[in-house]
């Protein structure tokens, strides 16, 4: 009983499947009685039967794709259906590499950081900045430290002006339980 309820559920999720990747009706598939054509030069051609369309795209040796199913009457198009969708993945390949995906760097203080320190965090939070990332700078409280936020918020003001020719203070700094943060962004050069 158990296995006959897991096969249907398999079925099931196999037409969910195949009914996603759906996409263009082609050639036989299409079985409108009127359909209007496009040629594959982009020119019209009329109005006319989907089998007449059918077998003009097989004489150009092309495949006959419905490109509107909604209009009235549906709007197919000869073409190369394998090399359209090519050409798709190609752009679709193409705009995924130019894309450009923005981090979120964090760096960590407590309120006794010491200058070295300090200036080795700044350095660091420059070379995120520099690569386009934004900059999430937090300070740690730690038991009485909670008494004296106030050391916490002018250390992350001390940190934006070190850092104010390459970034700007997206956030003031707020405190969010024991810690307290700021966002830095990239200053963008116009």
């Amino acid at each position: 009983m158990y296995a006959d309820a897991l096969a249907s559920a398999f079925i099931v999720f196999l037409e969910v499947l195949t009914i996603s990747k759906f996409e263009h009706q082609l050639n036989e598939e299409i079985r409108d009685k009127e359909v209007r054509l496009i040629g594959a030069d982009n020119a019209q051609l009329g109005i006319m039967s989907a089998a007449e369309a059918n077998q003009m795209a097989e004489e150009q040796g092309m495949d006959l794709v419905k490109i509107a199913p909604n209009s009235v009457p549906p709007v197919c198009k000869i073409m190369d259906y394998s090399k359209y969708c090519y050409d798709q993945k190609k752009r679709e390949k193409d705009a995924k590499k130019n894309q450009k995906v923005v981090e979120i760097k964090e760096i960590r203080m407590s309120p006794s950081i010491d200058t070295n320190d300090f200036n080795t965090k700044v350095k660091a939070a420059q070379k995120f900045l520099a690569d386009g990332n934004r900059v999430k700078v937090s300070v740690r409280f730690r038991g009485r430290e909670m008494a004296h936020t106030n050391l916490g918020e002018k250390l992350l003001m001390d940190f934006a002006d070190a850092c104010a020719e390459t970034a700007s203070m997206e956030k003031n700094p707020k405190l969010e339980g024991r810690f307290m943060a700021m966002f830095l962004t990239p200053k963008t050069n116009k």
